[in-house]
């Protein structure tokens, strides 16, 4: 008797290559930025003689550029029915950034690098979240963003194991290091640039010449502002993964061994992405979002009690599986919560809203840090990460069935 395929077998068989395409180009551009990322704050604290309130200041504001950046790239490709020109200037812009990280001597080089990456980020993010949607039909669409993701935490498993080897084979050297980071970006700018194919906008839509504008945002939906809302508490719940670093170091975990703190984050966030994907198209949302939220509330707990570097592993792998279960199945509800002629722009403003959160987490952790130490900013983590988990059990998403995909 032979076995039937798994409905997630199904699922990423009935993907479109596009979706490949995006998830891979994704995946060797993580690697890079990752690579970078993780050796960052060693080398900003270690070589530049950065405090952490800088290193929380310069986090905040780098994501908050790509935030804000996002909600008008957005609005863009919708405006031109156009997101992959978008797309590869982004991720273009972010390429050119890395030969800076190695060659900086200050923390202004490292802010106008960080910068110039996350404007990049900004650039991309919309047009590519409402690209993964324009492409997927409706009853996939979780699959396909997991997918995505998945692909792209590898590249930022990738990254830091790359990291890892290079800093035990140069002799943690970092600048020698972060040069690795320049040919996969470029990869992944080649890659989307040839590979990539958007959908042609329908003829009637042409003739009828329809140019959403910034203003027409007014046109969301309740339910969409609810979701930048929810999408806001999550991440005020959370800051830069940089904290994740440093607190390893704080315990004991040699500076040569920091990139191993991103890799074991990342395994888990590849690992569980595209399952949990999968499961956002057949599970209340409401259920998948506490369960994640949840996580993070353990992981935040074990990294404020962290003795050893064993210990925080443990909570950068908890907050790993946190980032798989949640990330994916926002920007789903996004998607399915956004008109067709505005799914750029509701993805813009929702990463906006995000990076704005982000900006404050990320400022909040590095001067609680410099204030009362590593334990209380991870215990202040936990606190808002409960206190999110009771606002959704309130006023979260309904707890819907997901329309299921066609097959056939």
């Amino acid at each position: 008797m032979s076995r039937q395929p798994t409905s997630h077998k199904i699922a990423i068989r009935a993907l479109p290559k596009g979706i490949w395409v995006l998830g891979f180009g994704s995946m060797f551009m993580d690697m890079s930025s990752e690579l970078i990322h993780s050796l960052l704050p060693v080398f900003m604290v270690t070589v530049l003689g950065a405090s952490m309130v800088t290193i929380g200041i310069i986090e905040g504001i780098a994501e908050a550029a790509a935030a804000i950046t996002r909600v008008f790239s957005g609005t863009i490709s919708d405006y031109l029915h156009r997101r992959k020109t978008l797309v590869i200037l982004g991720y273009g812009l972010a390429a050119l950034s890395k030969p800076v990280f190695p060659l900086a001597t200050s923390s202004w080089w490292v802010f106008g690098a960080r910068f110039m990456d996350r404007i990049g980020k900004g650039i991309r993010g919309a047009p590519r979240d409402a690209l993964v949607a324009d492409i997927t039909p409706p009853g996939l669409r979780g699959a396909a963003y997991g997918l995505r993701q998945a692909l792209d935490t590898v590249g930022a498993f990738l990254g830091p194991l790359i990291a890892l080897v290079a800093m035990t084979w140069l002799a943690s050297d970092i600048e020698s290091t972060m040069w690795l980071a320049v040919l996969p970006a470029l990869v992944a700018v080649l890659l989307l640039a040839v590979g990539i194919r958007e959908p042609v906008l329908p003829l009637h839509d042409r003739e009828r010449g329809n140019r959403p504008k910034l203003i027409d945002g007014r046109r969301l939906p309740r339910r969409f502002w609810l979701l930048v809302l929810l999408g806001a508490l999550f991440t005020l719940a959370r800051f830069s993964e940089a904290f994740l670093i440093l607190r390893a170091t704080d315990v004991g975990l040699p500076v040569s061994y920091a990139p191993a703190v991103m890799v074991i984050m990342s395994l888990v966030y590849a690992l569980f992405a595209y399952p949990a994907g999968a499961a956002a198209d057949r599970l209340p949302p409401r259920r998948l979002l506490v369960f994640g939220l949840s996580v993070l509330i353990v992981a935040d707990i074990l990294l404020a009690m962290a003795t050893s570097p064993s210990i925080a592993f443990a909570g950068a792998a908890l907050w790993g599986l946190h980032m798989a279960l949640t990330q994916g199945l926002l920007s789903k509800l996004i998607a399915d919560n956004a008109p067709n002629d505005l799914r750029g722009t509701a993805f813009g403003i929702f990463n906006m809203v995000s990076g704005i959160a982000l900006l404050l987490a990320s400022v909040t952790a590095g001067t609680i840090w410099s204030l009362a130490g590593a334990p209380a900013t991870f215990m202040a983590g936990a606190v808002f990460a409960l206190l999110a988990a009771f606002g959704l059990l309130l006023f979260g998403p309904k707890s819907e069935k997901p329309r299921r995909a066609r097959q056939g």
